[in-house]
């Protein structure tokens, strides 16, 4: 019987291209890059006969393969931050990505809190830093083909690790920028590393001046017993660009998680979150919200592994969508058998308000423990007829009355938020949304 052999789309023919160019001058270990190479190789680019990829056909979405994006000099890269313009006015240590390089000029570097140990990843790999052994801390991403990619191409980041006892009050600022004329791509990846009893505070912002752009990023954390990390993301990404980003957590005994990703930009995206609670009586929130127009899309996938015994996991995502936008929930709680007193919840809320607009929610449990309380819901609707028409009745113009019906309904997401100058810049991006709409 024939052998049959997918053929290679130019995309994946370009990315094969692009690896044997460059993966000689990338930093770290050439055999664990090539080998994150071939593992994507075997199987190409995702398409909608790949269960996680059912709604987001990558080989279908992505013709092409953007050029590695270069670095910039240090003048060119210090522009670039210094035009940025997510968590201006959040209080907050900046580390500076441009173009997938670190960039010391642009980061606040005097202004690290005592105790905080914050390496760049490509030293770091030239130097065989000690931190490298916690990457990849969850088992789950290794088969996931853009984790592969980003391990493949991986061309810098940034290690932080927190000693035990420290409670950081000032966040440490991601500013994930690309800068370039024509569409690059660029692979970044961080580690936050906290001990017992450690806690910290991430904001993460993703901005870009380019054309349809390729970024693919990894956040990894390991949260030591009783330790605290609370992450925020924003991506305002151009609204040409691929934005694939990754979120992977290994959670301790009685830690806490916090995190929630609010997509305003980019054409395309997909935010895919790993959380593995590893320790008994772990919390994690893990909330999202989004606000799509046009021909966006979307896409959210989180998969929360119940390992230990008395975790509880909340999750809630909220998507707007006008116009022909596109919206995607795929999110997938596991409860081990070991896992008794798992308490799991997890909702996907939609408002439709175009006729053109589509969600695809896609909820599952599975469940192997016989003490455990979980649940999983998802809506979609348009907004109240009856509320509209109070507000109207009540002297607000109809995009007005709209515009604060939405902000209430993504509101919940981010009340979660614990930062409060944090949570304000996310709510003032919506209002900035939602008054462009209504524009």
């Amino acid at each position: 019987m024939a052998e049959i052999t997918m053929m290679r789309t130019p995309a994946e023919t370009a990315l094969a291209q692009a690896f044997e160019a460059a993966r000689a001058m990338l930093p770290g270990d050439a055999q664990a890059r090539q080998q994150a190479f071939s593992l994507f190789s075997e199987r190409g680019l995702p398409h909608r006969r790949v269960e996680e990829f059912k709604y987001t056909d990558l080989r279908a979405a992505l013709r092409d393969a953007a050029p590695i994006a270069p670095a910039l000099a240090a003048s060119e890269a210090r522009a670039a931050a210094d035009a940025a313009t997510a968590f201006a006015d959040v209080k907050a240590v900046r580390l500076t990505l441009v173009n997938g390089h670190f960039v010391p000029e642009a980061s606040d570097l005097d202004a690290i809190p005592s105790g905080v140990e914050i390496v760049p990843l490509a030293a770091a790999m030239g130097q065989g830093h000690p931190l490298l052994g916690a990457l990849t801390p969850v088992e789950w991403t290794k088969a996931n083909p853009l984790y592969q990619l980003n391990a493949a191409f991986l061309t810098d980041g940034v290690l932080i690790r927190v000693p035990a006892g420290l409670v950081v009050e000032t966040p440490l600022h991601l500013r994930i920028l690309t800068r370039a004329a024509e569409a690059v791509s660029t692979a970044s990846r961080v580690l936050v590393v906290l001990e017992d009893g450690a806690s910290l505070t991430v904001l993460e912002s993703h901005e870009g001046a380019t054309g349809a752009g390729q970024a693919n990023t990894v956040v990894e954390a390991v949260l030591g017993d009783r330790a605290s990390l609370r992450h925020v993301r924003l991506d305002l990404s151009g609204p040409e660009a691929f934005a694939f980003s990754t979120l992977a957590a290994k959670i301790g005994a009685e830690a806490r998680l916090s995190t929630i990703n609010l997509v305003a930009g980019s054409a395309l995206s997909r935010h895919q979150v790993y959380a593995v609670f590893d320790g008994e009586n772990a919390h994690a929130t893990i909330n999202g919200a989004a606000l799509l127009g046009g021909r966006q899309h979307a896409d959210t996938t989180l998969l929360i592994d119940h390992a230990a015994p008395g975790g509880e996991s909340r999750e809630l995502f909220k998507t707007v969508l006008d116009g022909d936008a596109t919206g995607v929930f795929q999110g997938k709680i596991i409860v081990q058998p070991r896992a008794q007193k798992t308490d799991g919840r997890m909702m996907s809320r939609a408002l439709l308000l175009g006729e053109g607009a589509t969600m695809n929610n896609k909820p599952e449990l599975e469940i192997f423990a016989d003490d455990v309380q979980c649940g999983h819901g998802a809506t979609c609707g348009a907004l109240d007829d009856d509320l509209l028409f109070y507000l109207m009745a009540r002297g607000l113009p109809k995009a007005d009355a709209e515009s604060l019906m939405v902000q209430a309904f993504v509101g919940e997401a981010i009340e979660a938020v614990e930062h409060e100058g944090a949570r304000e810049a996310l709510l003032a991006v919506i209002e900035r949304q939602l008054a462009a709409r209504a524009g």
